[in-house]
């Protein structure tokens, strides 16, 4: 597998659409590449972001997490949210690179994956094509950030392996690959956290994705995440102090 960053200009709010940062950025595409696109510059091409000194920055996190526990229970002030089936910091709200303004995620990151692929297929004339929007969390247990996918289009974001055969020949009882979220660590590594401005990622000579534009299907994004109830963290989570966020 190849992942090659891609520089782009500076990303300032009003002076783009994510349409004239392709443009103006991306090299020509081929068959079976995925364009990994960070999600704070399709945020900040969508206007979803909020001046810092505008409103407090707490009350924001309520309002775009759907459950949260009080900024107040860590040292060094952040709040730890659900937000959108994920366990992230501050709802994911960013203010690196954000040039005075508070980052918020995509209104829709599945739709915007949807609609970037179809232009991608249609302006470089592509079968196979897949968009994956990108952010960075933390682990529990350790330090530092790694990718995680919001959503992708025109590949399957799981490969199933329940009922395959190990090497011994022993059928694998609960093993799916993430193969979204595995792409996403791959390329944010490469892309960078700090001041690199590639904010874009081309994956290319990945032999184990399985492309198919009418994905993912609903059926397949609701596999992708798992409830409370059936996760194997779900009885930590269910008894921390949370508290219920407004975008639920």
């Amino acid at each position: 597998m190849n992942v090659n960053a891609i520089r782009t200009d500076k990303i300032r709010v009003g002076s783009h659409s994510i349409y004239d940062v392709l443009d103006q950025s991306l090299p020509k595409l081929t068959e079976r590449a995925i364009l990994v696109i960070t999600s704070k510059i399709i945020s900040i091409c969508e206007g979803r972001v909020v001046k810092i000194g505008s409103v407090n920055k707490a009350d924001l996190v309520k309002q775009e997490s759907d459950y949260y526990i009080q900024p107040e229970t860590h040292p060094l002030g952040i709040a730890l949210t659900i937000t959108k089936n994920l366990l992230v910091p501050t709802a994911g709200i960013d203010e690196s690179n954000g040039d005075g303004y508070y980052v918020l995620w995509p209104e829709d990151a599945h739709k915007s994956a949807r609609t970037i692929r179809t232009y991608l297929a249609k302006k470089f004339a592509l079968a196979d094509v897949g968009v994956l929007i990108t952010d960075s969390r933390t682990t529990p247990m350790r330090w530092g950030t790694t990718g995680i996918a919001l959503s992708y289009a025109g590949f399957f974001g799981l490969n199933d392996f329940i009922g395959s055969p190990d090497v011994f020949g022993k059928p694998m009882q609960v093993t799916k690959v993430n193969v979204a979220d595995g792409l996403a660590e791959s390329a944010v590594i490469c892309m960078g956290e700090s001041n690199e401005q590639t904010p874009l990622a081309c994956i290319t000579s990945a032999d184990f994705v399985r492309f198919d534009k009418d994905q993912p299907t609903k059926k397949e994004l609701k596999e992708w995440q798992i409830p409370l109830e059936t996760d194997l963290y779900g009885p930590l989570l269910k008894n921390a102090p949370w508290k219920k966020g407004r975008a639920i």
